[in-house]
């Protein structure tokens, strides 16, 4: 459409990128595949008995997963949204949604951030860049969240991705004091999520500092919203070379997930997860939960609630099996679960003086 915001044309151009799988890191993985959990043949345990709920921001979720935040300010992404609310509904579990910035520059654009009127059970997490944050103002966010009805807020952090795109930000400063006034001033949880790079335990320590106390990691290994921005760039343009450059930037999963976990942070899995089994590594390296959104884009696009409902149902059993089969009665013991650790893994860990075992939260 001639009228339709620049910024909705943007959101819809990410969308069809990072479903196609064109933006998946080339050569950087997640790591989680080197996370071999030791099988136990006596787990004296039956599977109905496996205790699977967790908490997020003060709610109980059925399962340790949770539908990431993908997208809003287009009509597509208004259908995506209200299926995903709904199957993640139905499940327990939680979800985000896209980037607000589309709908606090363009109010029109407000439904297709709302889902609670047909999901009004599910854990509803809001979204906001940090940039846009610190120059709407702390009244301004709340305002946001509460038009949408979020149970808390992720504020995401995202300069890799803002390098590239054309229009993109290029000052970053004062983004931990911008966390630190929502921290104090919001009515809900602030969550502070990466975009694909990842959360360095550099980082985690200042925002823990600063009283944050739930992080999403989003680490290299799924789509790269670097690579994303380097497809949508002109050809022959400084911001494609360098997007090609810098396709693979980004701390693997595996290592953000430790990073995070270590400095006592509820942490959040997401960037590369693609089944229950790399939930439940993420979760014997001390994830709270694992997040998911590539897989159930796709299943979204393939059969709507019921392709959703069916992908969210299988990751949650793949959870529960391993659970079993590793002994672990509570989700929170996957982290005292024996593990093999493969070199690459393990290598990054040493290297970064992070723990190679599971982390207990405080």
């Amino acid at each position: 459409m001639a009228d339709e915001p620049a910024i909705a044309r943007r959101k819809a151009d990410h969308l069809e990128v990072a479903a196609s799988g064109e933006a998946d890191f080339a050569e950087r993985t997640t790591l989680l595949e080197h996370v071999h959990l030791v099988h136990q043949a006596l787990p004296e345990l039956a599977a109905d008995e496996l205790e699977l709920d967790v908490e997020l921001c003060g709610h109980r979720l059925a399962a340790p997963v949770m539908v990431t935040g993908m997208t809003g300010g287009t009509a597509t992404a208004a259908r995506i949204n209200r299926e995903i609310a709904t199957a993640a509904a139905a499940a327990g579990l939680a979800m985000g949604v896209g980037s607000q910035r589309a709908m606090a520059e363009h109010p029109e654009l407000l439904a297709t951030f709302r889902v609670k009127d047909v999901a009004p059970a599910v854990v509803l997490i809001g979204n906001l860049g940090v940039v846009q944050a610190k120059a709407l103002g702390a009244a301004r966010v709340i305002e946001l969240v509460k038009q949408i009805e979020a149970d808390a807020l992720a504020i995401h952090l995202n300069p890799g991705q803002e390098l590239i795109q054309a229009d993109g930000d290029r000052d970053f400063r004062g983004a931990v004091d911008t966390i630190a006034r929502l921290v104090d001033a919001l009515p809900v949880p602030v969550i502070v999520k990466e975009t694909g790079c990842g959360l360095s335990a550099q980082a985690a320590a200042r925002l823990k500092f600063v009283g944050v106390t739930t992080v999403d990691v989003a680490g290299a290994g799924g789509t790269s919203w670097v690579a994303v921005e380097a497809r949508r760039a002109a050809e022959g343009s400084r911001a494609r070379a360098l997007g090609t450059e810098l396709w693979d930037w980004g701390v693997p999963t595996a290592v953000a997930t430790v990073a995070c976990a270590s400095h006592g942070l509820t942490t959040i899995a997401s960037g590369g997860l693609r089944s229950g089994l790399d939930v439940a590594r993420a979760l014997a390296l001390g994830a709270s939960l694992g997040g998911l959104a590539a897989p159930v884009l796709r299943a979204q696009r393939a059969g709507g609630v019921e392709a959703i409902g069916e992908l969210l149902t299988g990751v949650i059993a793949s959870v529960r099996a391993v659970m079993l089969l590793t002994g672990s009665r509570r989700v929170a013991d996957l982290r005292a679960a024996p593990r093999h650790l493969g070199a690459p893994l393990r290598g990054w860990l040493e290297d970064l003086g992070l723990p190679a075992v599971g982390v207990a939260r405080p």
